[in-house]
This record gives structure tokens, sequence and C-alpha cells, in this order.
């Protein structure tokens, strides 16, 4: 009898592991198609004038999915004023109906060419984007529109 416990053992054991290696294997997999989902890229303008510009859009507005990465590709113009850490242009992302920030989307952008990886709120809505740098007299224009949806 006890020659034969430790072949059952062995051979639950080797069960255990196959099933082991099929789940690492499954997993690895999930990840490499994971890894493939593209992200969603968005090309920004932060303008002398005080605007946010996207191209082809008369009024600049930002759709995104909840959760979907995004890449925020960014040129930023000098205004009539910077902060003293040379940043140009803000970008806070708000809560429409509440006005609070959204975590990890508090940006500062200084002169030229900049990307940020950012991962899109998890909760649909709408959102407000706002300029956090005193830029010029028309800051409080520098503005946007926002959509998550599900």
């Amino acid at each position: 009898m006890i020659t034969r416990e430790p072949r059952v053992l062995m051979s639950g054991n080797r069960a255990a592991v196959r099933l082991l290696v099929r789940l690492l294997a499954g997993a690895v997999l999930v990840g490499k198609l994971w890894a493939q989902v593209p992200a969603h890229v968005i090309e920004l303008t932060a303008d002398r004038d005080s605007r946010y510009k996207i191209a082809g859009l008369r009024t600049p507005e930002i759709t995104v999915k909840a959760g979907e990465q995004v890449i925020l590709r960014v040129t930023a113009n000098r205004g009539k004023s910077w902060n003293r850490d040379g940043s140009i242009h803000g970008f806070s992302l708000l809560r429409a109906k509440d006005r609070t920030r959204v975590d990890g989307w508090d940006l500062l952008f200084k002169p030229g060419k900049q990307e940020f990886t950012l991962t899109a709120p998890s909760e649909p809505g709408e959102y407000a984007v706002v300029c956090t740098v005193i830029c010029s007299e028309e800051h409080e224009g520098m503005h946007m529109k926002f959509t998550v949806l599900p």
C-alpha cells in the first residue's frame, strides 16, 4: 500500500502541473492579446492663443472608451506668460458633475512636443479639460469637452 500512495500522489501532481502549465500558457496568450490592443492616440495642440486645438475639429472635443489606454501627443506653443518651472500650458481633467480632478490627468506642458500615456477614466460620463497655467489674458477660455463612453 505504501508504494501505491506515492504513485497516486505523483499522478495527481502531474495532473496539477499540467493544469498549471495550461493556465500559465493561457495567461501569457491573454497578456499578448491585451498588449496588441492599440492605444487611442489623440493629437492635441495647446496653442499660443490660449486654445486647445485638434486637427479637423472646429471645436476640440475628446471622446474615449472607459478604461482604454490613451496616448496624448501634445504640441505646446508658448503663450504670453508661463510658470516658473517653464510650463506654458496645463491639462487637468475634471468631472463635469462636481469639478473634481481625475487622478493621473493633471499634466503640465513644456514648449514643443511631448507624449503622455494615460488610462481613460473607468466611469462613463461628461468631463471637462481645463488649462492650469495662467498662459495669457485669454486663459479662462482654454477648455474643452471630454466624454467617456461605456
